[in-house]
């Protein structure tokens, strides 16, 4: 299995918010996050969790596979077609989709 690089995951999420002209500041806000943490997240020296990862797919419109590992991937739709906006992903499908995502983790962590 595939160990994640934290730091180019990072490098990849600065790529993506710069390709948009975007400022640490405009990001950080658009996920609820601050722009400190932002910067620890593009250096690789602090892992976010996957609430804050999602938000960052649905801001910047990125594929989790192509901040992840830096791998493009043709899908019929985004975190936005499912969710919707930032701010109304309050529904049962996200918390479905978090709680999975969280017990993959919790496997993967264990293997």
């Amino acid at each position: 299995m595939k160990e994640l690089d934290y730091g180019k995951v990072g490098m990849r999420i600065r790529q993506v918010r710069k390709a948009k002209g975007w400022s640490q500041e405009e990001l950080a806000k658009k996920c609820g996050i601050s722009m400190s943490f932002l910067g620890h997240i593009e250096r690789g020296t602090r892992i976010m969790s996957l609430d804050t990862f999602v938000n960052l797919c649905i801001a910047l419109h990125a594929e989790a596979d192509e901040l992840l590992w830096g791998v493009a991937c043709a899908s019929d739709g985004r975190l936005v077609d499912i969710w919707g906006q930032p701010g109304k992903k309050n529904t049962d499908s996200y918390s479905m989709y978090v709680r999975i995502m969280k017990s993959v983790a919790e496997i993967m962590n264990e293997v």
